[in-house]
């Protein structure tokens, strides 16, 4: 039987029923190192992942029709019986592409691509593939050992990031003294819509924007709104809203989902020269 098994040790097999069938009719026994994903709209949807990772029994084969996943295959760790474990990267990897065009796979499977050409690897970090949701790279040393939960070891993440725009409509903190910011833009209904938080600001920034930002009042757009401390959390976040007339200029991965950041975005500086009404709308949900 087929073991589909999370970071944290969550048996997934119920819980994508099609990838469970494929690891199944694979033929061959094998502990892959690999990566589930959903393909929505032309790119890679965290959140319909996330919905996905909660059906249990008809509710999974039913989204399994309505939102099919992918398993994208890092590395090869084990197969027919043999550890691969010590074998340096260069000889897993291609034990895993012959894995891959011996048995003709194709999707659910797909193999994660993979090159020693700086210039190839650069074009994996452009904005059209953080668009895609792909959130950047992974450096490793051809030579190294696998190490399960362990970091580093010959390998590095560098992250795709992005310069954006967005309207400073609340602060944590007294709005004299700011601490992270929270960012919206407008959507072409004309709601404002949260898209992310800063991290903590430096004594300079929150000295600059003390004297630019004005609370807001109770006609705000958020005076009503409730945003969760962080993604897929329960718990709301504490928040003083501002005059949403002040547009700033941050920094932030390519993880996102309809607009919003997964992660808290680096605050750059104040966009003088722009009002929130040059932002290009997000898309209505």
């Amino acid at each position: 039987m087929p073991f589909i098994q999370s970071r944290r040790g969550a048996d997934l097999g119920s819980t994508f029923p099609k990838i469970a069938r494929a690891a199944s009719a694979l033929g061959v026994e094998a502990v892959m190192d690999a990566e589930l994903v959903v393909w929505n709209e032309q790119r890679l949807d965290f959140t319909a992942l996330q919905h996905r990772a909660r059906r249990r029994g008809p509710t999974a084969e039913r989204a399994a029709r309505q939102q099919p996943a992918h398993l994208i295959v890092f590395d090869l760790l084990e197969l027919s019986g043999t550890v691969l474990l010590d074998q340096p990267l260069y000889e897993r990897r291609a034990a895993l592409e012959d894995l891959f065009a011996t048995h003709r796979l194709s999707a659910p499977w797909a193999l994660c691509p993979q090159t020693a050409d700086i210039e190839t690897a650069r074009t994996w970090l452009a904005p059209a593939w953080g668009a895609a949701g792909i959130e950047g790279i992974i450096i490793k040393d051809p030579a190294s050992r696998y190490r399960p939960g362990q970091r580093g070891g010959g390998w590095l993440k560098l992250r795709a990031r992005t310069t954006e725009d967005g309207i400073i409509a609340g602060v944590s903190g007294p709005v004299r003294s700011p601490h992270p910011l929270l960012l919206g833009r407008y959507n072409t209904a004309g709601r404002l819509r949260f898209v992310g938080r800063t991290t903590p600001l430096s004594a300079a920034a929150r000295h600059e924007l003390g004297t630019v930002l004005v609370p807001g009042g109770p006609g705000h757009p958020w005076a009503e709104v409730r945003i969760s401390a962080g993604w897929d959390s329960k718990e709301d976040l504490q928040y003083n809203t501002v005059q949403p007339d002040t547009v700033a200029e941050y920094r932030a991965d390519t993880a996102a989902a309809r607009g919003r950041h997964r992660h808290p975005v680096r605050y750059l500086r104040i966009r003088s020269d722009l009002t929130p009404a040059g932002i290009e709308p997000l898309r209505s949900d």
